[in-house]
């Protein structure tokens, strides 16, 4: 566990309103409080880490895996109402595809919930 009190130093910065507004979405997102969120980005970058997988809050790699559920699902659905067989090496490449796209479109479909709901 992280000694609060140990925190001694202060860093500040000036944002606007969209830019205050576009942290405050990437923190909810990740469950996060503003402070804490920012603090996790500026050392993931401190420390090497990508900014993108720091990002990746609890609500998108949820969404990451329910869009790759319903990739595979729907295909299975789709080759089993049509009479085709499934293989063990069709659905070992449906799932490889599924989990190659998974991060990008749920990335995407977050996105357009964030410019669909009110700020």
């Amino acid at each position: 566990m992280v000694n609060l009190t140990s925190r001694t130093k202060w860093l500040r910065m000036r944002l606007n309103e969209e830019e205050y507004a576009q942290v405050e979405r990437a923190a909810q997102l990740g469950f996060q409080s503003v402070g804490k969120w920012c603090r996790g980005v500026i050392l993931a970058n401190a420390n090497g880490q990508s900014s993108r997988t720091q990002q990746l809050g609890g609500a998108e790699a949820l969404m990451a895996e329910l869009v790759a559920l319903r990739t595979i699902l729907l295909n299975v659905l789709y080759k089993q109402v049509n009479g085709e067989s499934l293989t063990a090496e069709y659905m070992q490449r449906l799932i490889e595809r599924a989990d190659a796209d998974k991060l990008k479109k749920a990335a995407e479909r977050l996105q357009q919930d964030g410019k669909s709901s009110p700020s």
